[in-house]
């Protein structure tokens, strides 16, 4: 085709391009997948200033390489991260890096404690009706019990706002008087991301890991870091939530390959213990305990 024709066809198309954006491509609209998709995306941004990644399969391996033992979970609390390089000591010219390292290194160690929901109601319908069973609050009541037993000072419970977390967090908060509760979205239990090797009992649709994954991921990156420089004294925050959401940040916590989070199992009511010293180190005390429940109190489902 001689240029001048080429150049008359891609002015044409340019034109109509402009006019019309969506027709260079054959799907004029977008299908309910995508529009699904898009609108988990916003509710995840729009929570707080996260960055969120959606991993697949095949492109989660960059971000979840091999880290160094000193940069932890959240490469955002680096303390050079944290700092202006390029801000200069105006009497000398020179970077004063050490001192403001220094100002910006955690010091205190975060305790994290992972509580799974107790047991519910699997024949409601909507989440209003999957409500606790009456084992399920003498889970709760026994869970509660023993985080009082452990002498600590918590100070918060962040929970799922499903309705099993939420009964959950009300039964064990009457054991822990003045905790404050802080309910979230970003915990409700979802398709993390796609396990491997696959499993015939469970599979979510392929939709459920971009609209859940990009969802839990969120919450693993808000809630799962390195003390903040501010703060002086360790600290003991309870997060109530579900069996996924807890198996996918363990594997992010300890930087395992995320798919493996389906070979984990966790009762109803048990607690899995993490803790994340300053330099990023992060370490699993406990994970899934039920000890402290009778035997024909412990449950799965």
């Amino acid at each position: 085709m001689p240029s001048a024709a080429v150049s008359q066809l891609n002015s044409a198309e340019t034109a109509s391009i402009s006019q019309n954006p969506g027709s260079r491509f054959p799907m004029q609209e977008p299908n309910a997948d995508c529009q699904r998709f898009d609108s988990a995306i916003s509710q995840v941004r729009a929570c707080k200033e996260i960055t969120v990644h959606v991993f697949t399969r095949e492109s989660h391996n960059l971000p979840f390489k091999r880290r160094s033992a000193h940069t932890g979970t959240c490469l955002r609390r680096e303390p050079l991260a944290l700092i202006n390089l390029k801000k200069k000591n105006e009497e000398t010219g020179e970077e004063e890096l050490a001192s403001r390292l220094d100002h910006c290194k955690a010091k205190a160690t975060r305790h994290i404690f992972l509580i799974r929901h107790s047991q519910y109601n699997l024949d409601g319908r909507a989440d209003k009706d999957r409500t606790l069973t009456p084992l399920g609050r003498e889970q709760a009541e026994l869970t509660g019990h023993r985080l009082a037993s452990l002498g600590l000072k918590f100070d918060q419970i962040i929970h799922s706002s499903m309705t099993r977390a939420t009964e959950t967090t009300e039964i064990i908060s009457k054991h822990l008087p003045g905790v404050k509760k802080i309910s979230t979205d970003l915990l409700r239990e979802g398709a993390p991301i796609e396990p491997d090797p696959p499993v015939s009992h469970w599979k979510p649709e392929a939709v459920q890991y971009y609209e859940d994954g990009a969802r839990i991921e969120a919450a693993f990156r808000n809630f799962i870091h390195r003390a903040d420089a501010k703060q002086e004294e360790d600290s003991y925050e309870i997060f109530v939530c579900h069996a996924n959401v807890i198996r996918y940040i363990v594997c992010r916590a300890l930087q395992f390959p995320p798919e493996g989070w389906l070979r984990m199992s966790l009762n109803n009511g048990s607690i899995t213990h993490l803790v994340i010293r300053p330099n990023g180190r992060v370490a699993l005390r406990t994970l899934g305990d039920t000890g402290f429940m009778p035997p024909d109190k412990i449950t799965r489902t």
